[in-house]
């Protein structure tokens, strides 16, 4: 019997090859450009959007749908809601392995790059955003739609992955850092018009004072986390472009493990050993202590303005835990508050190909409706997003919105409005990151650096040049990221396996572990014979 099983395993091992080559074979055909639009055809297409759990920007997804398809009634728009975008990238992966992807999603260049892995499953889009009939402003559109010198620079070049247009810009955002004005003053400080570091440092340490009664003497509380950061990686990474440090280049090259990095990690183990400073991940939302008044600096996305500040529309809190403050909306700290540098962020929108490429012309169409000024102007309403287009910015009916900040604590909540301010007062200071086939694990190992620091300060554990040493190993590790990008202080990798070479080796070294076994099992069996 043993020696059938390795018979079979040795035949698998040798035609391993042969099977990995037909699977490398498969693939869609490049997507090739149709001389013109079908109308006499129906088409299905599905569209995965997330919402924000805001029923609001589901009804503006469901109007812009039925706006189109009145425009192209033989295009049929499915909508698919999720309320996280890991939640999207997840099912897209598992897709594209059963050849079931959509055929429109929103989603971010750095995952992007990753579905990019498979042949021809993103279309670029560079031949349709020129086309003079179908693409952006084409001449038979059937709605308005803006031209590519209209969509803002910064923001299309996002979409950019390698050479190509992988996707178009939906909505932007950045960080904003949000202040409780009324605590920062009643401390004896005066804000200064951008924030640095040492500034926020300072002010962070002397909240910590308590008074005769143990509580914290800024708030009369017992709790207070003067500066809680939502999304560490964008923590990391935006320090490093304002040190002028290395991150990552478009070559996929690491370049986060340097000495800035090192002396900003040192920074976050003396304030989250202090208690002046946590983390989402380890405290929680920090809109919730801001809103109750048990943090003073909050940082968080644009895009979640409406949920920040004691008179914000949306709450986590009840209402009895909220304490009356003026909130004040920030640029980020800075380290050189003469050369501001934030990131650029929000959701993008690409399109899968498909065997006909008209389904994908359709697709196309439905994208680019996406743009116009009454979709991006409801959507960036409903919270800190600003519209991509010059068109829609510039349009009367935005500017009338942003002038009626205040009005409300609803359409014209005033931190919302002065949080989509911020950014369109600084786009020229926004950046992006390197995209490329990895460039999401590697933004998880920055954040992840800040976390484990953080963590290792509140429990008193000793963070020192031995403590970085085992970190930087550790992260590298875990996200692997010595498998499919390049270190820029060690050597070049190769690069991670094929799916068809892990198998292949796997069968191998089962085959050699049974060898081994059924030579044990005859050794044993002969030493019987001779008892």
């Amino acid at each position: 019997m043993m020696k059938r099983v390795l018979l079979v395993l040795l035949f698998f091992s040798l035609c391993v090859p042969t099977f990995s080559a037909c699977h490398g074979s498969k693939g869609m055909n490049e997507f090739e450009m149709p001389e013109g639009f079908d109308e006499s055809r129906q088409y299905e297409i599905t569209f995965w959007a997330k919402n924000d759990t805001n029923q609001t920007q589901v009804n503006i997804y469901q109007n812009a749908i039925a706006e189109f398809q009145k425009l192209y009634p033989n295009i049929t728009v499915t909508l698919k809601r999720y309320t996280d975008y890991g939640k999207i990238y997840n099912d897209v992966i598992t897709n594209i392995s059963t050849g079931t992807t959509p055929n429109v999603c929103i989603t971010y260049p750095d995952h992007i790059a990753t579905y990019l892995s498979g042949d021809n499953t993103v279309v670029a889009l560079d031949e349709l955003i020129a086309d003079e009939e179908y693409g952006l402003g084409g001449a038979t559109l059937k709605f308005d739609s803006p031209t590519k010198e209209e969509i803002i620079p910064q923001f299309l070049q996002e979409c950019i992955v390698g050479e190509s247009y992988y996707a178009l810009p939906f909505m932007r955002s950045t960080e904003a850092c949000y202040v409780n004005k009324t605590y920062v003053e009643a401390l004896g400080y005066t804000l200064p018009e951008v924030l640095t570091w040492d500034f926020v440092w300072e002010v962070c340490e002397a909240a910590l004072q308590k008074d005769e009664n143990g509580l914290y003497a800024v708030n009369g509380q017992s709790v207070m986390i003067p500066m809680i950061y939502k999304s560490t990686d964008n923590m990391m990474i935006q320090v490093l472009k304002q040190s002028g440090a290395g991150y990552s280049n478009q070559d996929g090259e690491i370049q986060l493990f340097n000495d800035t990095t090192t002396e900003f990690l040192y920074d976050i183990a003396e304030h989250a050993g202090s208690g002046a400073f946590s983390t989402f991940k380890i405290s929680s939302y920090p809109g919730n202590f801001f809103n109750a008044g048990q943090c003073i600096f909050a940082v968080d996305s644009t895009a979640g303005a409406t949920w920040i500040g004691s008179d914000a529309p949306l709450q986590d809190i009840s209402e009895d835990a909220l304490v009356d403050f003026e909130t004040e909306v920030m640029m980020i700290p800075q380290c050189d508050p003469e050369n501001p540098q934030m990131i650029s962020q929000g959701p993008s929108i690409c399109i899968f190909n498909k065997e006909d490429p008209q389904e994908v012309m359709a697709s196309w169409l439905f994208v680019q409706f996406m743009l116009t000024n009454e979709v991006q102007i409801a959507y960036s309403q409903t919270e800190g997003y600003v519209p991509v287009t010059s068109k829609a910015q510039q349009s009367e009916e935005y500017r009338d919105y942003l002038s009626r900040g205040g009005e409300d604590q609803d359409l014209y909540y005033d931190v919302k409005i002065k949080a989509a301010e911020l950014l369109l007062s600084h786009t020229e200071d926004t950046f992006v990151t390197a995209v490329f086939n990895g460039s999401t694990s590697l933004r998880n190992a920055a954040g992840q650096l800040i976390e484990n620091v953080a963590k290792s300060a509140r429990r008193k554990e000793t963070v020192d040049g031995a403590y970085f040493e085992q970190l930087y190993a550790d992260v590298t590790a875990l996200y692997r990221l010595d498998q499919n990008l390049t270190i820029s202080a060690g050597k070049t990798e190769l690069g991670e396996l094929p799916t068809a070479s892990v198998v292949l080796l796997s069968v191998l070294g089962g085959a050699w572990i049974l060898i081994g076994a059924y030579a044990v099992y005859g050794r044993i069996k002969r030493q019987k014979k001779k008892m």
